[in-house]
């Protein structure tokens, strides 16, 4: 048993002899998911981060869009955001391989739309290596990437500094995500082949 279910369990069992019968609830929360078809299987848990995770991913693309808006650049969605981070990582001219690679992007068209749209804005240039396509940054858009890093420091850094979790538990946080991100990988292949 875990240490968390472990306390769980701790805390629902002085519930049942400390408090007064009108003053116990009626039954048990549960976990916290958007679908309990999928919780009452072997991993409540499991279900409980992927609710997490649908928040987690919808604020973070909100928030991306409109501190983009703020730092200058309106318009842009969440793919074309990170792939102008992406492209301006390291100050390298990047191929539209690798930015699939980094970002998970499974069909390339979608990459090639973004970087379209990036080109048209100014925020990037294009070019040949060979005969595959390189991506670079321009001027405008390492100040457009600048801009979006100020804001975020601003807004987000320094207001959560005091709240959120060690920068360790943050690094944590992340390494369990990676991982998740390759167990649902697996999975996805697996499920092909029912």
């Amino acid at each position: 048993m875990t240490k968390r279910r472990q306390q769980g369990r701790e805390t629902r069992e002085w519930i049942e002899t400390a408090l007064p019968d009108h003053l116990k609830p009626v039954s048990p929360i549960g976990p916290i998911v958007s679908s309990a078809h999928l919780a009452e299987g072997g991993s409540p848990g499991l279900s409980e981060v992927e609710y997490g995770l649908i928040l987690a991913s919808h604020a973070f693309h909100r928030w991306m869009v409109r501190c983009m808006a703020a730092a200058g650049v309106p318009g842009l969605s969440p793919m074309e955001i990170m792939v102008l981070h992406t492209i301006r990582h390291r100050d390298r001219g990047k191929k539209l391989s690798e930015i699939c690679l980094v970002l998970d992007i499974e069909d390339t068209h979608v990459a090639t739309y973004a970087i379209r749209k990036l080109e048209a804005a100014g925020l990037v240039t294009t070019g040949k290596q060979g005969k595959e396509k390189t991506i670079r940054i321009t001027a405008r858009g390492a100040e457009a990437c600048a801009r979006y890093a100020q804001i975020r420091e601003r807004l987000l850094v320094a207001s959560t500094a005091k709240a959120r979790p060690s920068e360790e538990t943050l690094s944590e946080i992340a390494a369990v995500l990676r991982f998740l991100s390759g167990a649902y990988e697996q999975s996805a292949r697996a499920a092909t082949t029912l």
